[in-house]
């Protein structure tokens, strides 16, 4: 039994694993702070997203509370019967901070997912960036409209695009993260704003790698720069600096009653368990409080630069993704082996995470860690020159 497809599937499998491109699923068998125990031993964690150290701040005591009152799932979507207290407490909250409706979602994949196919369609135009999320890019092909990816922080090249088609269509709709996940890098945010109301075209941003780390209450780069009131859409995670999971969109009134009855991965998705919302909630709130975590994560990336002798303009330099590029996927895995027997876990990011010929560490930065951690780093990078 499945003989006539096997074969076919076991070259597949040769052919990227020829290519350095196979993946496997890495043991993690416990995690403490900034340390993750493989293969019986602790390593320092390069690979998360928990830029402000939330993820293990929810006590016991906290989720008994919860479990005891609601047990440990949903049962149900959001239509439906999964729509629990904590839904509306967390989404109350999310408006009070943003200034605008918010609806949650259950990951940062399908807040995309629904945010661009609800919104989006056959007689509408996209322009996104040539380096955004995964997520973005199935959206934008899932959708229907027609699109275009731009080059990577290209705006004149998107001005250009805009000038020659948006007159042809209902809507527009221009998609970019703020803090790009792979490069750490950002966008003008200002020159966007003022392109998308030229143009009267929606602004679509993923504030992913940037809620926690920027803005004075903690709220993203718009914030940040002084324009969180004109990104029409923006679109937020619990999943990273955060340390909980699942997702937010924050939108005018009339875009969220038009999600709750068009977007898809919404309306056919199991509510998040009550317990998991609770710990968002927690941690949002905390948000505003957690200036010197911010402050913290973001001297160490520049520091960590500067050792490495990257540079970066401004407040991309605090950004605590710091990207190595090494170029080939043989390489970038060779680096990867020789910093996890040295005590580091920097898993290889590869084709087609990343473009062609750019496989690199991506260093991934908490609050919680050291200078001193981050030395030997520095040093054995330098001793297999690629510092």
């Amino acid at each position: 039994m499945g003989s006539f497809w096997e074969n076919e599937i076991k070259r597949e499998l040769e052919a990227l694993k020829e290519k350095a491109l196979l993946r496997s699923l890495p043991p993690i068998e416990d995690r403490r702070g900034p340390w993750v125990k493989i293969e019986g031993k602790w390593r320092l964690n390069l690979a998360s997203n928990d830029y402000l150290g939330l993820g293990a701040t929810l006590t016991w005591e906290e989720a008994q509370e919860v479990l005891a009152s609601w047990g440990a799932g949903a049962g149900a979507s959001r239509l439906l019967s999964g729509n629990h207290l904590y839904y509306q407490f967390l989404e109350q909250a999310l408006e009070e901070s943003y200034g605008r409706p918010a609806l949650v979602f259950s990951s940062g994949y399908l807040a995309n997912l629904g945010v661009i196919c609800g919104l989006a369609g056959r007689r509408d135009l996209i322009l996104a960036d040539k380096l955004v999320h995964a997520s973005l890019i199935d959206a934008l092909r899932l959708s229907g409209a027609r699109f275009y990816r731009y080059p990577h922080r290209d705006l004149k090249a998107l001005e250009d695009l805009l000038r020659q088609h948006r007159g042809r269509f209902r809507r527009a709709l221009i998609v970019t993260e703020s803090v790009f996940s792979m490069d750490g890098d950002f966008p003008d945010l200002k020159a966007l704003v003022e392109l998308a109301r030229r143009f009267e075209a929606l602004l679509v941003l993923d504030e992913a790698h940037a809620i926690g780390v920027f803005g004075r209450r903690g709220l993203g780069l718009a914030e940040e720069l002084g324009v969180l009131s004109e990104v029409d859409v923006l679109v937020g995670t619990f999943g990273k600096a955060l340390g909980s999971y699942g997702a937010f969109v924050v939108l005018p009134e009339a875009m969220k009653n038009l999600l709750l009855s068009k977007a898809r991965s919404f309306i056919f998705t199991t509510a998040l368990p009550p317990v998991v919302v609770a710990f968002s909630l927690k941690a949002f709130k905390r948000l505003p409080a957690l200036e010197e975590a911010r402050q913290r994560v973001r001297g160490l990336a520049s520091s960590l630069r500067q050792a490495l002798g990257l540079s970066a303009p401004g407040l991309e330099a605090q950004v605590p993704i710091v990207p190595v590029i090494l170029g080939a996927s043989e390489r970038a895995l060779a680096v990867s082996r020789d910093l996890f027997s040295a005590g580091f876990w920097a898993p290889a990011i590869r084709p087609p995470t990343v473009p062609e010929g750019t496989a690199r560490l991506r260093l991934s930065l908490t609050a919680l860690m050291e200078e001193s951690q981050l030395e030997p780093l520095v040093q054995r990078l330098r001793e297999l020159r690629c510092a």
